[in-house]
Formats: C-alpha cells, sequence, structure tokens
C-alpha cells in the first residue's frame, strides 16, 4: 500500500472527512484491521484565507508549494491538495514535485465523463466559480461546460461557505437556500451539480436535490485511494 499525502487544514472541517473516507475505503478493500497510509499536513488557514481577501494568489502558492514539499521529503507516495479553491496555484505547487498530484477537477471530470454530464453546475467559494482556472480544467481535459449561479446566489454560497461550513456550522436555512440555487442551476441547464468545495458535502447530501450530486470531495479521496491500492 503507497502512503497518501494530505495538504489540509483549508478548512480542518473538510480535512477529517478526507481522512474517514480514505480510512473507510480501505477497511472496505482490505477488511480486518487495515488503515490507509497517510501524511498529513494541516496548515492553518487563518493566514491563508487573509491572502484569499487581498488576492495574493503568489504568497498562496510560495506557502502550499513549501507545505506539499515537506511531505514529500516525508516519504508522501503521492499528494492530495484538500481543497478545490487553492487548486488555482496548481501548476506552482506542482513544478517542484516528483510525485503524482491528484487534481480535484479532474477526478470530477472523470466521473462526469463516465456518467455522460456534458454540462454541470457549480458550487463552490467565488473564486472557483468565477474565475476561470477550474472551469478550464473540466472544459480542456473533458470537454465539460459549466454553469455557474447567478450573482447574488454566489454572494449567498461564498458567505455560508466561510461563514459557516469551516466553522463547522450546518444551518438548516442555508440547505435550503442551497436547493434553490440548485433547482435554478438546472434551469440554466445544469444535467447535475458539483460540490466543488470540499465543505459543501457537510451541508447537501444527494438525497437533497433532484439533480445527480457529485462530490468532489469523495471523488478526490476515491481517486488517491485506489492509487495507492493498486499494484
Amino acid at each position: 500500500m503507497r502512503q497518501i499525502g494530505l495538504l489540509g487544514g483549508m478548512s480542518w472541517e473538510s480535512t477529517t472527512s478526507y481522512y474517514s473516507l480514505i480510512n473507510r475505503q480501505i477497511k472496505q478493500e482490505l477488511g480486518g484491521l487495515h488503515s490507509a497510509r497517510i501524511l498529513l499536513n494541516s496548515v492553518n488557514f487563518s493566514g491563508l484565507e487573509a491572502c484569499l481577501r487581498t488576492g495574493d494568489w503568489d504568497e498562496i502558492a510560495r506557502q502550499l508549494s513549501a507545505e506539499a514539499r515537506i511531505l514529500e521529503e516525508a516519504g508522501a507516495d503521492c499528494l492530495l491538495l484538500c481543497t478545490n479553491t487553492m487548486h488555482k496555484v496548481y501548476e506552482q505547487i506542482s513544478n517542484p514535485l516528483s510525485i503524482p498530484f491528484f487534481h480535484i477537477a479532474d477526478t470530477l471530470g472523470a466521473a462526469l465523463a463516465q456518467a455522460n454530464i456534458s454540462k454541470i453546475g457549480l458550487l463552490g467559494t467565488r473564486f472557483t466559480m468565477v474565475e476561470d482556472f477550474y472551469a478550464r480544467q473540466l472544459k480542456d481535459n473533458f470537454k465539460i461546460d459549466v454553469v455557474i449561479p447567478d450573482e447574488p446566489d454566489i454572494d449567498i454560497i461564498n458567505a455560508v461557505v466561510f461563514d459557516e461550513l469551516c466553522l463547522g456550522i450546518i444551518n438548516d436555512t442555508s440547505r435550503q437556500a442551497y436547493q434553490e440555487i440548485i433547482k435554478r442551476l438546472g434551469s440554466k441547464g445544469a444535467e447535475a451539480v458539483a460540490l466543488a468545495c470540499t465543505e459543501i458535502e457537510m451541508l447537501i447530501k444527494p438525497d437533497d436535490v433532484e439533480l445527480p450530486v457529485f462530490d468532489t470531495t469523495a471523488l478526490h479521496a476515491a481517486a488517491a485511494t485506489n492509487w495507492a491500492l493498486s499494484p
């Protein structure tokens, strides 16, 4: 079994989901007392979030690249960046590494392609929805088009992520707001919805909405686990 490196803490609430998902799959595949070989580097999100607010992506890239190299040097055989938004600096993190680094949008795109989904509704932070790094990855690699919410809905989604979910707060009113937003994405042609923020899976489950749900946290974790177990 190969060792999975998790670069987490953004937020730690969703990083715990990665740890649980990977270990549950290992238990299901191997049984008994088997558990995953994981190296976790959990960063302090406060400073990185401040860089998000000021748009200092160069500093975010510098810090995360250094933290990723710590995992590689410690013996990680692959890397997962446990957040969607920070994949904006994927290339800067990836370039110095010699180990596989799984892009979260690629794991989503592979699942969408397998399900013959060609147009996906995207829920995430404002950065993930509005900037093109995520949609471009899906379009360039998988020919999948992205539908994003209208501006007032983007504000709601982003506020719930940072003011509630990253703090471990699950609010039924917020769930209802997300459900209505997902309905509107369906009316704009989305065939399914991607939970493209690793915290949203805490709030929205497949049974909560009519559109098929693709949970990027679960897909990302499964991709690395399958690789870790492969010959």
